[in-house]
């Protein structure tokens, strides 16, 4: 079995499963979203933030490919870049960090490592280009799959919690932690990213 992970570019876009490529809840302000659905433009959207991304900051996002097949992605940009950031009442991301945006492995390929190659991949990209963290909002009430990453399964995997709140707190990994997992850490990890599936249609929180 073969396994690469690839960064995300134009080219390979249309390799993310057919929901998260046309999902762009972490893209556009809640008002862009709710008139991109309107007019049925997401995936046109997704594209244009893809490609001013990488021109203007680099690599935002890695897909990981099993003996040729899609089987994970995520997505992962500075705050300035994800309009959806700033409408977080835990907002605004610390000016050091990175935000994780999200992530999926497709069911038929969890529990095989995917998870710790994408994380793997992405600390190590984010530290060559001089970033200490990353943080995320998390979902302290999450209960079925959506774009935001539920708060318990941050933490399992060593997120802590920087600016707390009921529904949305802010939590945070510093880079340098995210570089030794230990195994049961990697565990949980495959465990949440198999749990998410971004909503094309998911409306302001």
């Amino acid at each position: 079995m073969s396994r690469r992970a690839v960064n995300i570019t134009l080219d390979n876009l249309d390799d993310l499963p057919s929901r998260c490529r046309a999902c762009v809840f972490w893209h556009l302000d809640p008002v862009g979203l709710e008139r991109a659905i309107d007019a049925g433009d997401t995936e046109f959207e997704k594209e244009s933030w893809v490609s001013a991304t990488l021109l203007e900051w680099g690599s935002c996002g890695k897909i990981v490919y099993v003996d040729g097949v899609p089987a994970g992605y995520v997505l992962y940009a500075p705050p300035a870049y994800v309009p959806r950031s700033v409408a977080f009442p835990t907002s605004p991301v610390s000016a050091d960090a990175v935000l994780l945006m999200t992530a999926h492995v497709l069911p038929d390929f969890t529990g095989g490592g995917l998870a710790r190659m994408l994380v793997q991949g992405v600390a190590k990209d984010l530290t060559r280009r001089g970033v200490r963290a990353i943080e995320a909002f998390g979902d302290e009430q999450w209960e079925s799959p959506a774009c935001i990453v539920p708060a318990e399964y941050l933490r399992s995997v060593g997120f802590k919690t920087v600016r707390p709140h009921h529904r949305f707190p802010r939590l945070r990994l510093e880079l340098k932690t995210a570089v030794s997992w230990r195994e049961d850490v990697e565990v949980a990890l495959e465990r949440l990213l198999g749990s998410m599936s971004p909503d094309p249609v998911l409306r302001p929180v």
